[in-house]
């Protein structure tokens, strides 16, 4: 069973009974904040948030949508948008950021 994760292939490892990276078999629990976006190529940032977005003024949790899932963004009201309204959104909070 193949997965993705950040954007990268990822799969259930039976005998360890862990998530392990597709294509160097490390465990994704261990190594996730070293692997790069497998879309963009970018690394977390300093303050632990996702490359691809940075920190975004007023927003509780985003998602770049380079993994399986798609955009969203979650503002600090709880208010959340998905698709491609939320990537015009991401766009406009990364410029401003």
């Amino acid at each position: 069973m193949t997965e993705k994760y950040r954007g990268n292939e990822v799969e259930y490892d039976n005998e360890i009974e862990l998530w392990v990276y597709s294509d160097t078999k490390k465990t994704v629990r261990d190594n996730w904040e070293e692997v790069p976006c497998g879309n963009c190529g970018k690394n977390y940032t300093k303050e632990g948030h996702d490359g691809c977005l940075g920190t975004l003024i007023g927003v509780m949790n985003a998602c770049c949508g380079h993994g399986d899932g798609e955009p969203s963004v979650q503002f600090l009201d709880g208010k959340c948008i998905f698709g491609e309204d939320a990537k015009a959104i991401l766009d406009i909070l990364k410029r401003n950021s």
